[in-house]
């Protein structure tokens, strides 16, 4: 394997340790973002075994589906872009410069002085087609997300056009809990990469560890626009979703009508939505989902998620075992077992904070600080996996 094809080695080698974080060893390389986007698909299918053999990273973002929207100039602008693999967004707002994002930078970098204009904005919704009831959209055979702001009187006035990758190994940081067939929750704020490893994670499970995985699939973000899901997420099957509104429903029908043994949604965020999980759960189907939040704290407070988690209820102690706890008489239980046993902290996309939501609940509730893993890369992209961390995240 040349040194030209690959930009670094990846050495994945965390220590030894007992349940409930098992661990793996593996070794593996890593691609530069980009090499894989030319490729046809039996190709594709090649890399993905090859990953899984050796555990190297590949990143598809099939980028110049997105700039062909854009207005000509911006196009040409990013298509020479020598950050153009870190391109997060591109914000088309009337009347503003246009604007990209990139990964690991705050703020962005506008790509004219002109400002766009309402022709621009109409050229670009005509090339995408037309936009959900989330006001969402995106590009058949592609991963992107094209979103729309809209006037009081219903007129697009801006679009935020996101790039979205297929990422091949990434995985790794997780694969050790995948195996023991128990329900996952990711957390972390927007643009992390949730949905990238959910897509991962659906791939994996379905043509590696040959599970029945249905993918819920709100806004076709994770298996791409367009009625044929994209190669990403291999042999897993992906039911479209035709309002957000309707997830759970959709939800609970994945798994009367399919008879799958995972079940991947991304941004649980009502009530009902919690309520299915729960259900989906009871039934014996592995979880595999994102929620609102950053951190376990956010929904633990958060009475719409909570029962993700376990739920939270006000216990009366008896006088002596409040002075046998040495608390007050009141105080926070969790009331039943959490729909998620592990739930991942993702915050960056390199550094995620792993919790055994059980125990983790319990002790926040009782104003300690639980024990978690740490899985990070570190500046030679090794996998580095700290157990047994005092948690840094804030209390409840």
């Amino acid at each position: 394997m040349s040194s030209a094809a690959f930009a670094c080695r990846l050495a994945l080698s965390p220590p030894e340790s007992s349940f409930p974080f098992p661990s793996k060893r593996r070794n593996g390389e890593v691609l530069p973002s980009g090499w894989r986007r030319s490729l046809p698909f039996p190709c594709l299918k090649a890399l993905a075994a090859k990953a899984m053999e050796d555990g190297f990273v590949v990143v598809e973002d099939d980028i110049h589906a997105l700039l062909e929207i854009l207005p000509r100039d911006v196009h040409e602008k990013l298509r020479n872009e020598p950050r153009r693999a870190q391109l997060l967004e591109v914000i088309l707002d009337l009347g503003r410069r246009p604007e990209a994002r990139f990964l690991g930078e705050s703020g962005g970098q506008y790509l004219r002085e002109a400002e766009i204009t309402l022709n621009e904005l109409e050229e670009a919704q005509n090339a995408v087609g037309e936009f959900g009831a989330d006001n969402r959209a995106g590009i058949e055979g592609t991963l992107h997300r094209i979103s729309a702001i809209r006037s009081r009187k219903g007129f697009i006035v801006g679009m935020t056009c996101r790039v979205g990758r297929a990422v091949t190994g990434h995985v790794d940081m997780v694969r050790d809990l995948l195996n023991l067939n128990e329900s996952i929750l990711f957390l972390g704020r927007p643009g992390v990469g949730k949905t990238t490893v959910m897509r991962e994670i659906a791939r994996v499970l379905a043509d590696e560890l040959h599970k029945r995985v249905v993918i819920v699939d709100t806004s076709n973000e994770i298996g791409g626009d367009g009625d044929v899901p994209h190669a990403a997420i291999g042999g897993a099957r992906r039911m479209q979703v035709p309002r957000p509104s309707l997830q759970h429903r959709v939800m609970i029908e994945a798994v009367e009508n399919h008879m799958p043994e995972v079940v991947i949604v991304d941004e649980i965020g009502t009530e009902a939505e919690t309520m299915a999980c729960r259900s989906i759960a009871e039934r014996g189907v592995m979880l595999i989902g994102t929620a609102h939040g950053e951190q376990l704290g956010n929904i633990i407070k958060n009475p719409t998620l909570s029962d993700l988690v376990g739920g939270v209820e006000t216990v009366t102690l008896g006088d002596d075992e409040a002075r046998a706890r040495r608390s007050q008489k009141s105080i926070l239980e969790r009331k039943a077992p959490p729909t998620f046993p592990f739930l991942i902290e993702m915050r960056e996309r390199n550094y995620w904070v792993t919790h055994w939501t059980e125990r983790s609940v319990d002790m926040l509730l009782h104003g300690k600080k639980p024990l978690v893993e740490v899985r990070k890369r570190d500046d030679q992209f090794k996998v580095v996996i700290e157990r047994w961390k005092t948690y840094d995240g804030d209390g409840i």
